[in-house]
């Protein structure tokens, strides 16, 4: 079977159905292998970032870990201190527990907020591809 495309009442070209469907095979891989290419560079640009920021993430922590041990110590001595009695220590350390538990608590809410709206998808790979979707749906209706 053989498909002849006019053009302005001329015969261009003779192609057979097989050739065709071969051309569309060809250019959907090229299409797919294009977005994921595209993919793959987005997230190895995210790794890298984040390779190059975890040295010294590692070291921030361990300074602001022993500063805050350090802190949470003269704190608790300062209201051991104020409060006075067998216990005082205990309630101290309950006090300022109970403080950095809420501390952290609202920070662990607020992180978990944070990523809900920025998501961890990547994003730009997301957006073409919805907009590849759109694209393939008008040209499906405009053959039909």
């Amino acid at each position: 079977m053989e498909v002849k495309s006019v053009m302005n009442g001329d015969i261009y070209n003779k192609r057979s159905l097989s050739d065709i469907l071969t051309e569309l095979k060809n250019e959907v891989q090229e299409f797919m292998q294009t977005r994921i290419e595209l993919l793959r560079r987005e997230l190895d640009d995210k790794v890298r970032a984040i390779k190059a920021a975890l040295p010294l993430l590692v070291m921030g922590t361990v300074f602001l870990s022993t500063a805050f041990l350090l802190l949470s110590l003269a704190l608790v001595s300062v209201f051991a201190g104020w409060i006075g009695g067998d216990y005082r220590w205990f309630f101290g350390f309950l006090i300022v527990g109970f403080f950095w538990g809420l501390i952290g608590g609202i920070a662990a809410l607020a992180a978990k907020q944070h990523l809900a709206r920025k998501g961890v998808m990547p994003n730009r790979t997301m957006e073409v591809l919805s907009a590849d979707k759109v694209w393939l749906q008008q040209e499906a209706r405009n053959i039909l």
